[in-house]
């Protein structure tokens, strides 16, 4: 099922995954991998690009148009090459006033190639905003 998405609407989908399934406190967001994202001639995956795919997700989990990332805890359990297409799997468990906690996992295939938990602030305004 996907809901309408409140927050990062002008992000990349190209670079940061499009969104697959999106419910309250979950979502799922596919990225398949580019050559240009590539860091060496044997086209290994920037993790940057993987890290970039599990945020988006956390994010759009939140989906409030003012939440930001305030930190992660994250582990890459496998290396990403180019044109493999991973899947990123969010979700809100933990909730206390204006913070949320979201779990992440990215997986290749059946296997796990990045997990980690994103902490998530939901502010009044926009951060940009004075």
């Amino acid at each position: 099922m996907i809901q309408e998405i409140s927050t990062h609407t002008l992000i990349s989908r190209e670079l940061c995954g499009n969104p697959i399934e999106l419910s309250p406190n979950r979502s799922v967001v596919s990225l398949i991998t580019k050559d240009y994202m590539k860091v060496d001639e044997k086209g290994l995956v920037h993790g940057g690009f993987v890290f970039g795919l599990a945020d988006h997700a956390a994010m759009i989990a939140v989906n409030h148009p003012n939440v930001v990332l305030a930190g992660a805890d994250v582990r890459f359990h496998l290396p990403i090459k180019i044109n493999e297409e991973i899947v990123a799997r969010a979700e809100v468990v933990e909730e206390h006033n204006n913070k949320r906690t979201v779990r992440v996992i990215v997986v290749r295939d059946d296997e796990t190639v990045f997990s980690g938990n994103f902490f998530c602030v939901i502010l009044d305004k926009h951060i940009l905003e004075k």
